[in-house]
């Protein structure tokens, strides 16, 4: 199958926004299938951070788990946030479209867990962060492993944490940055949970 040429495809995106508001009716099963799935792995991971909690399981283990959530959690924000950057064409107002009518469907508020990116970003640009984080901090004690302890040792100034996991407050500290999880979980669990009617 050849690829469509770019004004074939610019057509057909403003035919899509203008006549469907972002999503054409018989692909709405399409984005459905692909956001059950990534509700689906996200909360697969965080019942591996449970079994892991429960067996006690070491601290690269279970930060490990949480970061697949997150990398799951990250794509399933994209269906209802899709990237502001890009060109500015009918294909980007067609996903910014999408994104709003999935968004209504599944009654995700603009404040929602999912619309904060940072968490996410965190993991996938890390090792950027990282060189930010190491040539800005040159004195101190320095935690370069990870860690299961209370969050509020990222309080301290002196303490310079890399990964630290608080099971009890579902907090993750990365590079000094606390991010809590929980409402992320239960967003994830009220879409997976969302009974599928027809988007349009």
């Amino acid at each position: 199958m050849s690829e469509l040429d770019p004004e074939e495809l610019e057509q057909r995106a403003k035919l899509t926004l203008d006549m469907c508001g972002g999503i054409q009716p018989m692909h709405i099963s399409f984005y459905a299938l692909s956001i059950s799935y990534s509700a689906e792995r996200a909360l697969a991971a965080f019942e591996l951070y449970d079994h892991l909690i429960e067996h006690v399981a070491d601290a690269a283990s279970l930060i490990s788990s949480v970061q697949d959530a997150v990398g799951h959690i990250g794509a399933l924000s994209r269906y209802f946030w899709p990237s502001p950057s890009g060109k500015k064409n009918s294909q980007h107002a067609l996903r910014l479209a999408r994104g709003k009518k999935l968004r209504k469907h599944y009654k995700i508020a603009d404040n929602s867990p999912l619309a904060d990116r940072e968490l996410r970003n965190a993991w996938e640009h890390f090792d950027e962060k990282l060189d930010t984080y190491v040539i800005s901090n040159d004195a101190g004690y320095f935690f370069p492993t990870p860690i299961i302890d209370s969050h509020t040792l990222a309080d301290d100034p002196t303490g310079k944490i890399f990964k630290l996991l608080d099971p009890e407050h579902e907090c993750l500290v990365l590079l000094g940055r606390k991010f809590f999880f929980r409402p992320l979980r239960d967003e994830v669990e009220r879409i997976f949970s969302k009974n599928k009617k027809p988007i349009l």
